[in-house]
């Protein structure tokens, strides 16, 4: 299963590469600026950091972006909030992210799932997959859907 996910996100990597944009819109910003779209709704699942990194971390990190454009989740630490804003390229930008703050054993990897919202630029979706990429097109890490 490690190789075939691994396999997948390489497979997307070279996808947003090659697809840059003249790929479909998977989102759109409403007029009133609400956000739709596919990454809008369910409930991600961390997977890998990177392109091959498990995290243990209980719970396990996850997000949900509501059509009002705010994000909530866990990065497996702490509880976090804030605003996202997604365009027809598949970008991405998270903002105002706030977390509860409190200190836990896994604090290292738990702020390196939160990094990776930080920097995330763009991403994919390939089936149940949400993969997202730095503004270098480097692969940050990729999240299931879990609904």
């Amino acid at each position: 299963m490690i190789m075939t996910l691994r396999h997948t996100l390489m497979m997307t990597a070279i996808a947003v590469g090659l697809a840059g944009c003249a790929s479909e819109p998977e989102t759109d910003v409403a007029p009133d600026g609400d956000v739709s779209g596919p990454v809008v709704g369910p409930r991600w699942n961390l997977l890998l950091v990177g392109t091959s990194e498990r995290l243990d971390l209980s719970p396990t990190p996850h997000f949900r972006i509501t059509p009002d454009g705010r994000v909530s989740g866990h990065d497996g630490c702490n509880q976090f909030g804030g605003t996202v804003e997604l365009d027809d390229e598949n970008r991405i930008e998270f903002g105002e992210l706030r977390s509860t703050m409190m200190a836990c054993p896994d604090m290292q990897d738990a702020e390196r799932v939160t990094a990776m919202l930080d920097e995330a630029y763009r991403y994919l979706i390939d089936h149940d997959r949400l993969v997202f990429f730095g503004p270098d097109q480097r692969v940050l890490g990729g999240f299931q859907r879990a609904d």
